[in-house]
């Protein structure tokens, strides 16, 4: 598909596979083998979990990058632009080296429908292919056992926590989610669960496969040192650790699940005591209790389940503004909102309940109603389109206040959008 630009390809991919999602290996192997990009030849660390693997994929990055290695991190979904979802060194892959990937990828291809997820896989390991990654940082999109980066054999798997999302595809049952996403682990190779409750199914895949398993609180832990932080794993540990760069009130065990799986592949990729401080304090990521300091701050969240949504709540109960604090808030359609509204009661002075720009949202009356079921006293200050509720919290929230908007990676993908296009407007 030559003259093709990245926009382009991307457009032509949705209608590539009519399923759009279809989860099943075949397809990768069978293009991927033909590309040459599914045995890396250098260390892989496969990062799958309900809430927490973005936060994970930037620690292990941060850290490898302080210690001069050049990795490759590929990470779904994006917030602006489809570019961040591949990274080499620290950096988004370029349009042309996107274009390249997936033109070879189309060449590859042949007759096989892969969907869009899949291409955009094949396509990310032939960048850090080309870009002379030495280590790659693979986050699951869906699921494990059947998502495309399962096609790659990991040096290391990590499991972050478990919770009921995606239950059309994984199931409706805690045991049937870590089933799926039990199916990153391999024969003899370590994993690392860094969720606080492990479903039995990591456990009884790990011991049916003699894979090495490290759960927190368990075989690796963290403590708080004043200031700082603390973190062992058998014989080896870490004092004074400096507060994760990521805020939330669970960042410490997502940081802990890091700087373990590093510690379990130290004999082919050592990081030093320096590049763990530098990379720990440094990471970065954003949509994750982000904040916007400003006279109106501003708080981001993509928490889109109902684990994410009550880690959200925690970290909200120990930063209250000395205003008042808005809420904005939309949810994609699959997504249960009771689940989702329920941890947050009574923690704003007001709603303002909108619709992502995309066709697979609930309808903002659809969120009043289930709001008011939640809490009948929620104060709803506006109900309707994402636009209408960006300019009414804007127009109301006086300096000292907080606004938070959250429910969704397109409802801060939506903020950013709009604070970017006021950047430039102003500039």
């Amino acid at each position: 598909m030559p003259d093709r630009d990245l926009e382009q390809w991307l457009q032509w991919q949705q209608g590539l596979n009519a399923a759009g999602i279809e989860l099943g290996l075949d397809r990768v192997r069978a293009v991927g083998s033909r590309l040459g990009v599914l045995d890396p030849g250098v260390p892989v660390i496969t990062v799958a979990g309900t809430n927490g693997k973005g936060s994970v994929v930037a620690y292990l990055e941060a850290m490898l990058r302080a210690e001069g290695y050049r990795t490759g991190a590929y990470t779904s979904p994006h917030l602006l632009r489809y570019n961040e979802r591949v990274k080499v060194a620290g950096r988004d892959a370029t349009d042309g080296m996107l274009v390249d990937a997936f033109e070879r990828v189309e060449a590859a291809r042949r007759d096989v429908p892969l969907t869009h997820f899949e291409f955009g896989t094949l396509a990310a390991l032939h960048v850090f292919r080309e870009a002379g990654a030495e280590v790659l940082i693979l986050e699951v999109g869906l699921g494990g056992r059947l998502d495309a980066v399962n096609a790659v054999e990991p040096s290391v798997a990590v499991i972050t926590s478990i919770g009921l999302d995606h239950a059309e595809w994984l199931g409706g049952t805690l045991e049937a989610v870590a089933g799926e996403k039990a199916g990153i682990l391999r024969p003899g190779r370590p994993v690392v669960f860094g969720g606080r409750n492990m479903p039995a199914p990591i456990g009884a895949r790990a011991a049916a496969l003699g894979s090495p398993l490290y759960r927190l609180h368990r075989e690796f832990d963290w403590r708080r040192d004043g200031t700082a932080w603390a973190w062992r794993l058998g014989e080896s540990g870490l004092e004074g650790l400096p507060a994760p760069g990521i805020p939330g009130t669970r960042q410490l065990d997502n940081a802990a699940t890091a700087v373990s799986a590093l510690q379990l592949l130290s004999s082919t990729l050592a990081v030093n005591r320096a590049a763990v401080c530098a990379g720990l304090s440094s990471a970065a990521l954003a949509g994750r209790c982000q904040h916007l300091p400003g006279p109106v701050e501003w708080v981001l969240d993509v928490a889109h389940n109902a684990d994410a949504a009550q880690a959200l709540a925690e970290h909200l109960r120990g930063h209250a503004p000395p205003g008042r604090r808005w809420a904005v808030f939309g949810a994609m359609a699959r997504k249960d909102l009771t689940a989702l509204l329920k941890p947050l009661r009574g923690l704003f002075d007001g709603w303002y309940l909108m619709a992502p720009p995309v066709e697979d949202a609930w309808p903002p009356e659809a969120i009043r109603k289930a709001l008011v079921a939640v809490d009948p006293d929620a104060p709803i200050r506006f109900t309707g389109a994402a636009e209408g509720a960006l300019s009414r919290v804007a127009a109301e929230a006086r300096p000292g206040d907080c606004v938070v908007a959250f429910g969704s990676f397109r409802v801060v993908e939506t903020v950013l959008a709009g604070a970017e296009a006021g950047a430039r407007a102003s500039g």
